[in-house]
């Protein structure tokens, strides 16, 4: 949901439609309770409680009344009003979600509320809004879901319509076209299909099962990762997945990311807390012992599993769960270190996910939150620092105000993905006050202690998200280095088999992952079903290729078949692997 007061002209033109949206659907269902509309990345959404469950049908319906409003051109008329007064006129609307939020508000401290007027409807909404319906340019209503109201899974569940809209119908046209594209890559569909994943609502949502081709891909770039980081002069730690609820008190978690924590259990008379980060065990592994300026930095590295609560109605697939693994490490280091290392970390980050296939990074400067620890000056240090990394590196970056985390701001790197969609995965994050929290310090060169500084820094994010974007990213055809399966072997008939089991034999020698589909399908089935499985690469042996001693070769997604020498097959894939494309 984008923030109301930071709202450029496109993105009001967008939370102006779902105005309009409420508007049609209370006209075409007189009964209908509101709830919230904002504008969100590419459109808007609205909820609504309606009399009966909304069909696909529908939609076309309501963009047609939604078409007749903005035509009308109603100017789009604002009015503060006393929160009791709008609280009464609500009540007599019967739209008891509004009254809900006014008293919310109330309850906050605020007096007055804004309404928003256009012809004869009203909604609550801090706005802002368009000048007249009429300015509204191109959109579409996309589909429906449920959404708890509150995102509370213990209130009612309302019906959410979602629509895009821009400046132009090419643009919308172009959209919807990349939309289409998208469904195709959902990687709920494909991690099914492919054999990746699966979520299991008896042992829980946001719980993610990886099946085994997924397990083998998640092995592949947990290897990758882990030996990139120690040639960066990372080194390797492992923590526990529960830690005394103490720890967290003092660390600010506890007070600041509540509602993100499961509930404190007991053991022995101790409340312990599910980690929902892996840092203050690194902070305790660097606190166990002596450290010098010669140790800094120190680089500390995990592949840590952290669990934090998210509510049934925002969980989905592999992008939004409640356990997932953090490719998490803290950099300790002196302040006269914490340039060069912020660029380094950068760079890092940079080299690691163009080796997935992203080349197009957005870089943003996130600052200090209304709710922080720390005192200002500090929380200035840390920014400036930031600041002066970024610059000396010559990388392009946008200020996002307020989005630090709540112990130091931080560099967030956002990737686009095939389609051109941004998914945010790399942090650095910049820490003054947990080294003080926790007292750490290091001896300087004339042997008094001294407080070190903390990085806190991702580079792929959490390992469900990471897959779930390479999942769409590659549309499920992953590179030959990280597919499961990269040769599937097919024998024209019984007779080829020995054949191609020699084959295999060999190729797997060469450190391949190949194997014999030794079906007695057709080969035209047998090809279907490994383009199915978006493997790279069949062999297919017949009488031709035995007499030959070589492969027909067919890569995925062309159809022609090629001669090749066994050994010219094996230099071409290792290459490709050696390359990781």
């Amino acid at each position: 949901m984008l923030d109301p007061k930071k709202l450029s002209k496109i993105e009001i033109m967008r939370h102006s439609c779902a105005h309009v949206l409420a508007q049609a659907v209370l006209q075409i269902f007189p009964q209908a309770k509101l709830g919230i509309g904002p504008a969100i990345e590419a459109g808007f959404y609205y909820d609504f409680e309606l009399p009966r469950t909304l069909n696909p049908k529908d939609l076309p319906k309501i963009e047609e009344r939604m078409k007749k409003i903005i035509k009308a051109n109603y100017p789009f008329e604002r009015k503060e009003v006393e929160a009791g007064k709008a609280i009464e006129l609500f009540k007599k609307a019967n739209q008891v979600y509004k009254v809900e939020l006014i008293q919310d508000l109330k309850k906050e401290g605020q007096k007055k509320v804004s309404l928003y007027k256009d012809n004869d409807f009203v909604d609550l909404c801090a706005g802002p809004h368009l000048d007249s319906t009429g300015e509204i340019k191109a959109f579409k209503l996309t589909h429906i879901a449920g959404a708890y109201w509150k995102g509370d899974e213990k209130r009612p569940m309302l019906q959410r319509i979602y629509g895009v809209a821009f400046d132009s119908q090419k643009e919308l046209k172009k959209h919807l076209k990349m939309l289409e594209e998208a469904k195709k890559r959902n990687h709920l569909v494909l991690g099914r299909k492919l054999g990746i994943f699966s979520i299991d609502k008896e042992y829980g949502p946001g719980l993610i099962l990886w099946h085994p081709n997924g397990a083998f891909i998640k092995y592949q770039i947990e290897d990758y990762l882990t030996k990139e980081l120690l040639d960066y002069g990372y080194q390797l730690v492992s923590t526990p997945h529960i830690a005394k609820l103490d720890l967290w008190k003092k660390s600010g978690h506890w007070e600041f990311y509540r509602e993100y924590l499961y509930s404190p259990f007991e053991v022995e008379g101790q409340k312990y807390l599910l980690r929902p980060m892996n840092c203050l065990g690194h902070v305790k592994i660097y606190k166990s012992e002596m450290r010098s300026y010669r140790d800094l930095p120190l680089r500390l590295s995990e592949l840590g599993t952290v669990y934090r609560y998210e509510r049934s109605g925002v969980l989905h697939g592999l992008v939004r769960v409640r356990g997932f693994i953090q490719d998490d490490a803290h950099i300790f280091l002196r302040e006269d270190q914490l340039e060069d290392e912020i660029i380094q970390t950068v760079r890092l980050a940079q080299a690691v996910l163009k080796t997935f296939g992203f080349k197009d990074f957005q870089v943003f400067l996130s600052t200090r939150p209304q709710k922080h620890i720390g005192t200002k000056e500090i929380w200035d240090k840390a920014e400036e620092a930031l600041k002066k990394a970024l610059k000396d590196a010559k990388l392009k970056y946008e200020i996002d105000p307020g989005a630090g985390v709540f112990y130091g701001p931080k560099i967030d790197i956002k990737i686009k993905d095939a389609l051109g969609r941004a998914w945010q995965c790399s942090t650095i994050q910049v820490d003054f006050n947990l080294p003080e929290r926790f007292d750490l310090f290091y001896i300087d060169q004339k042997s008094q202690k001294k407080r070190p500084i903390m990085i806190h820094r991702t580079l792929l994010g959490s390992m469900e998200r990471f897959m779930g974007i390479l999942i769409e990213h590659y549309g499920g055809a992953f590179p030959v280095w990280l597919s499961p399966i990269q040769c599937q072997i097919i024998p024209i008939s019984d007779k080829h088999l020995k054949y191609a089991q020699k084959i295999e034999k060999q190729l797997q020698e060469e450190g391949l992952r190949v194997e014999v589909d030794k079906r007695t399908e057709s080969v035209s089935k047998k090809i279907h079903d490994a383009e199915i499985q978006k493997i790279p690469y069949m062999l297919v042996l017949g009488d031709k290729e035995m007499k030959a001693k070589k492969v027909n070769v067919r890569e995925r997604e062309v159809k022609k078949l090629r001669l090749l020498a066994i050994s010219t097959f094996v230099k071409k894939i290792k290459k490709e692997i050696e390359g990781k494309k």
